[in-house]
Parts: C-alpha cells; sequence; structure tokens
C-alpha cells in the first residue's frame, strides 16, 4: 500500500479504496449465501441417493438380461428397497432428532455407501433385493436429513426454497444418472457403474464433515429420547395421504421408463442413456417452482387446500402417456407427470412442519418419505404385473388417478378449522 501512495499519490489512494470497497461486496454476498450452505450440501446428498437407487433403474435393460430376471422380479426388488426405506425414514427421523445431523447422517451414507458398491459382486434375485433393502435403510435419513437441515439454517420465510434445494438433489441425481452410468456401463460393464457410486458416497462423507458449521445453526433442538409416529393422528394419515399417495407418480417414472420406453417404443440402452434425463428434468424444476409458490401463497398454511385440489387436476394428463406413439410426447408427459408430483412433496411437508413440533422437524419427514416408499413397495410389483401383460394404458391410468384418491383423503382427514 506505501508503495502504492509513492508512486501514485492519490489515485493510489482512490485504487486502494475501490479494492476495498469490492472486498466489503463480495464478503458481503458471500455472508447472505452462506446460511444456505447447509442446504446444498444436503442438495449433493440427495442427489448423492438417486445416483445410487436409480443406477439399477437406468441399466434395468442390461441386468435383467444378462441376470434373466423378469419385470415382475425387478419388480419385488424395487420393493425390497421400498419396504426398508419405509422403515428407515422414521427411525432415521427420530435418530436425527436425538443425536444431531453430524454423526447421524454420517452413519447413514457410511452404510448406503458400503451397500451401493456390492452391487457390483451381485448376480442374483436374492443379492440384489439384500442389497436394495440395506440401501433403501440407509437412504431412510436423506429427507429427514434435509428437512431438518433446512429448518435448522434458514428463516421460516425461506424454508419452503431452502426445502426445495435440499430436496432438488434427487431430482438432479435422476437427471444426471443416466448421463453419468451409462457410458461407464457401455465402455466397462455394468458392475464397474455401481463402483462410481461407492467413491462417490465416499466424498460427500467428507465434503459434510469438513465444509459445513454446525455451530451456525439457529436451532439445534433435540428430542431427549427417539419418538415414533404416533399413528392415532389424524396429521399423521393426512400427511401420509398427501405425500404418500400425492407423490406416488414419482417412482413409477423412475423405475418403469426405462423399461416402457425399452418395450413399446424400442429404445436401445445407449438411446436411453441419452433421453432418460428428461422426465426427472420435471421433477427438478417441480421442486423450485412449487417451493416459491409455497413460500409465497401458503407458507403459513397448515391446509393449502387449494394447491393440493390443483395438484390433483394437473396429474390426470399422466394417464394419456400411452395414447402416443411418439417419443418426444410420452417423454414431455412423463417430465409432466414428475413435475406436478414434486408440488405435493412441497406442499404437504411444509404444511406438516408446522403440524408438528419443531423438535420433531425430521421425523415429519421421515413419515412422509416412509410412507410414500410404503405405497411404492405395494404397489410397484402390481405394475411390473401390468408391464409383463403388457397393459401399459391400465398401469398409467392407475398412476394418474392414485395423487386424486390422496387429496381426497388428505381433504376428509385435514377439516377446515373452526371459526371462532
Amino acid at each position: 500500500m506505501f508503495v502504492l501512495r509513492m508512486l501514485y499519490g492519490p489515485a493510489g489512494d482512490e485504487f486502494l479504496a475501490k479494492i476495498a470497497m469490492e472486498l466489503e461486496q463480495a464478503q458481503a454476498k458471500v455472508s447472505r449465501w452462506k446460511p444456505w450452505w447447509p442446504a446444498a450440501v444436503m442438495m449433493l446428498c440427495s442427489l448423492l441417493s438417486y445416483l445410487d437407487r436409480q443406477t439399477l433403474a437406468v441399466l434395468s435393460p442390461t441386468i435383467l438380461s444378462e441376470t434373466k430376471l423378469n419385470m415382475q422380479a425387478y419388480g419385488q426388488i424395487v420393493s425390497a428397497f421400498s419396504f426398508a426405506y419405509m422403515i428407515g425414514n422414521p427411525i432415521w427421523g427420530s435418530i436425527l432428532d436425538r443425536i444431531g445431523l453430524r454423526l447421524g447422517m454420517i452413519l447413514a451414507v457410511g452404510l448406503w455407501t458400503i451397500a451401493s458398491g456390492s452391487h457390483a459382486l451381485l448376480s442374483g434375485f436374492l443379492g440384489f433385493a439384500a442389497a436394495r433393502a440395506l440401501l433403501g435403510f440407509g437412504e431412510g435419513a436423506t429427507f429427514p436429513g434435509g428437512l431438518r437441515t433446512v429448518t435448522d439454517s434458514l428463516p421460516p420465510g425461506r424454508q419452503s426454497r431452502g426445502l426445495a434445494l435440499a430436496y432438488s438433489g434427487g431430482s438432479l441425481g435422476a437427471v444426471l444418472t443416466p448421463l453419468i452410468v451409462t457410458p461407464i456401463a457401455v465402455a466397462f460393464g455394468w458392475r464397474a457403474a455401481f463402483l462410481v457410486t461407492g467413491v462417490a458416497g465416499v466424498i460427500w462423507l467428507l465434503i459434510w464433515a469438513r465444509t459445513v458449521d454446525f455451530s451456525s445453526f439457529r436451532v439445534s433442538q433435540r428430542t431427549n429420547r427417539i419418538t415414533p409416529p404416533n399413528l392415532r393422528e389424524r396429521r399423521f394419515w393426512s400427511l401420509v395421504a398427501a405425500y404418500g399417495l400425492g407423490g406416488l407418480p414419482l417412482a413409477p417414472i423412475l423405475y418403469l421408463a426405462p423399461l416402457y420406453l425399452r418395450h413399446a417404443l424400442h429404445f436401445s440402452q445407449g438411446e436411453l442413456g441419452r433421453v432418460l434425463w428428461i422426465p426427472p428434468l420435471g421433477w427438478e424444476a417441480g421442486y423450485f417452482f412449487w417451493g416459491w409458490i409455497t413460500d409465497r401463497f401458503a407458507a403459513r398454511e397448515t391446509r393449502p387446500r387449494r394447491l393440493l385440489f390443483l395438484l390433483a387436476a394437473l396429474s390426470l394428463p399422466t394417464a394419456a402417456i400411452t395414447l402416443s406413439t411418439s417419443p418426444a410426447a410420452v417423454l414431455a408427459l412423463m417430465f409432466w407427470t414428475m413435475f406436478v408430483a414434486s408440488g405435493f412433496v412441497v406442499v404437504s411437508l411444509r404444511a406438516a412442519t408446522l403440524s408438528y413440533p419443531k423438535e420433531q422437524t425430521a421425523l415429519v419427514a421421515g413419515i412422509g418419505a416412509g410412507s410414500w416408499s410404503a405405497i411404492v413397495a405395494v404397489v410397484l410389483p402390481w405394475l411390473g404385473r401390468l408391464f409383463d401383460q403388457q397393459a401399459f394404458g391400465e398401469a398409467f391410468l392407475a398412476v394418474a388417478l392414485i395423487p386424486v384418491l390422496g387429496t381426497a383423503l388428505w381433504a376428509v382427514l385435514t377439516p377446515a378449522p373452526r371459526s371462532s
């Protein structure tokens, strides 16, 4: 600084003042975005979870062909994941509320990373089912951890958008997985793709442990014991109806779209890798769109009736997927289906967090994602059987109507508040 003053006089002082101002502005920008970093890391976590689970779905045509498994068996393997995921969500939700996010997420992600990498060693039905179950149980921490992170690190007026950010990694993972694993599988075989997912899990653990400042969280309340969900409460079942049934269409598109495109529209594995990112892009966009809509119009509503009724009506075009033989039209409808289904997730979780105590926030996400997984575990083998019978129209009609049923049940279970 002394040299600049000697060489340039007043101009040097002006230059130094300009640099200082720019540094202050940069620091202010960093400070403004710093509260969003924990949610961003949880976005990477949900991305990792869907990279791990979607690798099997994306490569399912090749894996089923090599292992001689049919689509019903594939549906049962996915159900093993779904049942374990159903159990894991409320368990991990309670554990995270009890022991905290830092340790809880390390345990969960470490467990599922081992499970994901083990797929590279498998060949038969029982092995895949066991590995998927272990993967599903570990991944049960993903969304409870995301919701808890958002409510602990962001103010109420930003939490729906924070939730969209933390959860959007799932949809982003579904977008990126075909683009990442298909070239690996084509070049080195499908087993190599699962080794890549294991390495990705180790990288996330390092980021989580070393870059998230847990002391900066505004809220660090923990329950004194692990609290199970109360199945006798109406708020429990209303969340199950809105999240579990409303968000159900995400699963058939994720798990069955590759098989539909392969068998109905005759896509090759390479062609699938080039287009399977399109439907989950609707899921990704939907999280942010519905997060903004919820923060704008229903941030404090425990009964967001208008939004859920709108989402139910917007679910119906899913039934038209099989009416077109145009790949572009089919992919557009799948995009739309996931866009709408993501709205059920955001709206129902935001309403539920207002109904439950703050210290049970992770449990709320566990109930929602767990119920979704339970319904998927029941419905997907049935849909797989319909696919084996080439009854694609009936399958997608059911997918379109289930969110309508969920919204109707939610309306019954969540009556309007009494006027005083």
